[in-house]
């Protein structure tokens, strides 16, 4: 046992000096750093700035249905310099006296303001003038913008410069590497802070914003140059999610060929064109034309920067024939070969006036004739076999008069016009045939959708779903709604058909190999101020192989001067519809088209 463990007191009084000898340590310590070396110690925390930084959360990729990006983030740059600490740098150069040695020479603002405007695009006066600027508003300015967004080569040269009192910050862009493809639909950001001004970019924001964060570090006064140890994390920065589309990319830049050669052939304003999946909803194209790059969006002009296929409502016309006649078979008021007998006028007892497009006698027509004839009196005397309150109910039933399920900015929902109880008598046979009431491009095609599924109609789909940092999907589950029975579907079908096979386009439209089913349509576009646009829309609708549909095609162009029919819109649908048979490897039609009189 050794003598400390023997005696306690010898213990306490051990322990007391030991005590004595630390707190007198960190006495000595205390008055060296608060008295003996106060004034250094003052001096290097006046040498150092505590700086805090955004870090940018990256906006989320936006990709198609195969993965290929269509919207992107690349990394910028902004660069930024130190009003307050600008002057004169020291820059080593050969010594004149002796060639292998340096010496230090004062390069003076002016000449550094030079270097650095030709790099980042401004001149020498510019860039003296934001620093002018800010210290006459705050002469302790220590942080200001001298440009933003700028490239990596630009940053590397700014880096090359070695200016102590300028710093490159990181600073995420948006980018679309395939320029005007699908540019209509993705919309498009503000390019100095990144907020979604148009498009899907604008409505799927959630999907791909990201979160900025924040953190600070401590940097040396003469070089900016962060302290090592110094970085504080104050909020962390979060990336956006993955927003995978059900656009073909290879498809919509086809389609977007196709449109703007025809537009320009037959002089056209714009147009419209959709290929949607028949049993699904899924679109596969949105095109619209004139195209938007967004890249650079204020070289379009901004009434063609959105999508037209769901922010311009038009009167279907004649394609909307079908939709009436499905709902008469449907409602068993009259089959694909129902009997009337029709004339180039027809005065109903409400006092309407009905007229065909083309003069003839009367004709002994089934409701078949009377959709390849396109006849609009015959249609009449079929549509009101149901009731106003009736045909109301089978539109929405069909989806028009509101909104598609997609919810694309500034999307139309057309109109009904009000309904039957604000019907005037003419409106209440001419929204039989198309007139009258306004739809979308996009709810024309859902509703021939619902005819190709058998009469259920499927929610219209632009988004797949959003995959977040878990690399999962997160899609809604898309469930049909019947909206006629598969009879009345099956029958619109065929009589569909005829008019592929039997109307005045069959020799524009044909695809050997495949039964089509399909309508055309020339309508006129409102204003929207009670009145109508110049020229008319002229429209093909339909879908393919009929016997077992696969995809809708539906084609619109506005004012086409030199060809002002059907006639200009027909060549996309055959050479679109055939395009995607064809990309989709889809098994041509097996037995020919039923055979259905026109007459009696």
């Amino acid at each position: 046992m050794n003598r400390l463990s023997r005696h306690p007191m010898r213990r306490i009084i051990f322990a007391a000096v030991v005590l004595v000898a630390l707190v007198g340590v960190f006495v000595v310590r205390l008055v060296d750093i608060q008295v003996v070396r106060a004034a250094a110690l003052s001096t290097e925390a006046e040498g150092r700035r505590s700086t805090t930084v955004t870090e940018y959360g990256v906006r989320g990729d936006i990709v198609d249905a195969n993965g290929i990006v269509l919207a992107d983030s690349v990394m910028r740059y902004d660069i930024a310099l130190s009003p307050k600490n600008a002057g004169p740098i020291d820059r080593e150069q050969p010594d004149p006296a002796d060639p292998s040695k340096t010496v230090p020479v004062e390069v003076p603002l002016t000449e550094i303001a030079a270097e650095l405007g030709a790099v980042v695009g401004l001149t020498a006066d510019e860039v003296q003038a934001i620093i002018t600027t800010a210290l006459a508003a705050n002469p302790d300015d220590d942080f200001e913008y001298v440009a933003k967004l700028v490239d990596t080569a630009t940053y590397e040269r700014v880096k090359e410069l070695d200016i102590p009192w300028v710093v490159p910050y990181e600073h995420p862009s948006r980018v679309y590497p395939n320029g005007a493809v699908a540019g209509n639909l993705l919309g498009f950001v503000q390019a100095d802070d990144g907020e979604p001004l148009a498009g899907l970019e604008l409505s799927e924001d959630e999907c791909v914003a990201g979160e900025d964060g924040e953190y600070s570090y401590q940097h040396s006064l003469e070089d900016w140059v962060p302290i090592p140890g110094t970085r504080v994390v104050h909020t962390t920065a979060r990336d956006g999610g993955t927003l995978q589309l059900t656009i073909d990319s290879d498809l919509q830049w086809m389609v977007q060929r196709i449109a703007g050669t025809q537009v320009q052939a037959v002089e056209a304003d714009w147009a419209t064109v959709t290929v949607m999946e028949a049993k699904t909803g899924r679109l596969l194209a949105v095109v619209d034309v004139p195209t938007v790059d967004p890249n650079n969006p204020a070289e379009t002009a901004e009434g063609d920067r959105g999508s037209r296929s769901f922010t311009a409502p038009f009167e279907p016309g004649s394609t909307f024939k079908a939709l009436t006649a499905a709902s008469v078979i449907d409602a068993g008021k009259a089959d694909a070969l129902s009997r009337i007998v029709a004339g180039y006028q027809y005065l109903p007892p409400n006092g309407a006036d009905i007229t065909d497009s083309f003069f003839h006698e009367d004709t002994p027509y089934t409701l078949t004739g009377v959709m390849i004839d396109s006849s609009n009196t015959g249609m009449s005397m079929f549509g009101e076999r149901l009731s106003d309150e009736e045909r109301f109910e089978y539109m929405q039933r069909f989806g028009l008069g509101e909104q598609t399920e997609v919810g694309f900015p500034a999307e139309e929902p057309g109109s009904l016009h009000g309904g039957p109880g604000e019907w005037d008598n003419q409106t209440k046979y001419a929204t039989m045939f198309g007139q009258g009431l306004t739809t979308t491009a996009v709810q024309i095609a859902s509703a021939y959708q619902t005819i190709a599924n058998d009469g259920v109609r499927m929610p219209v789909r632009l988004v797949d779903g959003c995959i977040g940092d878990d690399g999962e999907l997160v899609a809604d589950e898309a469930s049909g709604t019947r909206v006629i029975s598969e009879d009345a579907a099956n029958q619109t079908s065929q009589m569909l058909e005829r008019v592929y096979l039997e109307g005045w386009l069959a020799d524009e439209w044909e695809i050997p190999g495949y039964r089509v089913a399909a309508k055309t349509g020339t309508a006129q576009v409102a204003d929207g101020n009670g009145g109508y646009l110049s020229g008319h829309l002229v429209s093909v609708s339909g879908f393919a192989p009929a016997d077992d549909p696969e995809f809708v095609v539906s084609v619109s162009i506005m004012n086409p001067v030199k060809m002002n029919s059907s006639a200009a819109s027909a060549p996309v649908f055959q050479e679109v519809m055939s395009q995607v048979l064809k990309k989709y490897r889809t098994v041509p039609s097996g037995a020919p088209a039923p055979e259905l009189p026109a007459t009696w």
